[in-house]
Formats: C-alpha cells, structure tokens, sequence
C-alpha cells in the first residue's frame, strides 16, 4: 500500500496557508464582532482599520507563493475601507471578502496536496 506525503516546496506552501488561514479565522471573529457592535446599533469604530492592520501582512506572506489569493486580499482591503454606502453595506463587503478568501484557501490547499504529493512506500508489518 502506498502512502503519500508533500515535497519540500509543497510543505512550505502547506506552512503558509495553514498561517494564513489562522489569521483569516482572527479577521473573521473581528467582522462578526464588527456586525454585532452595528446590530446592537453602535459604531463599528476602529474595527476596520485594525482588520487592514491584520490582513496587509498577510497580503505580504502570500504574495511569494499565491500571487492570486494575495491580489483578492487586497481587493478585500478596498473594499473594506471604501467610504461611502453605510456600516451595513461595509459589514456586507468584510463578511463577502472573509468567505471570498476562505474558498479560495481550501482551494489552494487541495492544489498544494495534488501537485506536490509523493508516494512513499510502506513496509508491510
């Protein structure tokens, strides 16, 4: 039975997505608690610039090795500090961009996993 395992370039691409995925999930708790703060009808406040503060690293990290997925973070960015539109529609961007990006991660690692898949042989007990 053959096994599989990642190459060292997939390994390290592995590494940065599983990074930026925990900075996502960080970015997504602020959007929600940003909706939350614009439900319970108070101003989101500085919430939007410490999310920016967040996800321009992360724009950095991938751009070495995911050029696209870098490119929708800063469209993501835009989006986000866009005047104009109300909290609501700004909410609306953040939660689109977070899901946006999400998709577009578990795609990233299932392309690493097939094209830098290495069968290994086990030996049988």
């Amino acid at each position: 039975m053959a096994a599989t395992k990642l190459d060292g370039a997939g390994a390290q691409k592995m590494k940065t997505l599983e990074e930026v995925q925990l900075t996502l999930t960080k970015i997504h708790g602020m959007v929600e608690r940003a909706a939350v703060e614009m439900k319970n009808q108070k101003p989101i406040g500085v919430l939007p610039q410490q999310i920016k503060r967040i996800a321009v690293p992360m724009q950095g990290q991938l751009k070495g090795q995911f050029g696209m997925i870098a490119d929708q973070v800063a469209g993501f960015i835009l989006a986000m500090t866009r005047g104009g539109g109300g909290e609501q529609n700004k909410i609306r961007a953040m939660r689109e961009g977070v899901a946006m990006l999400r998709q577009s991660m578990e795609f990233a690692v299932s392309k690493v996993k097939d094209q830098h898949s290495v069968a290994i042989e086990v030996a049988p007990d």
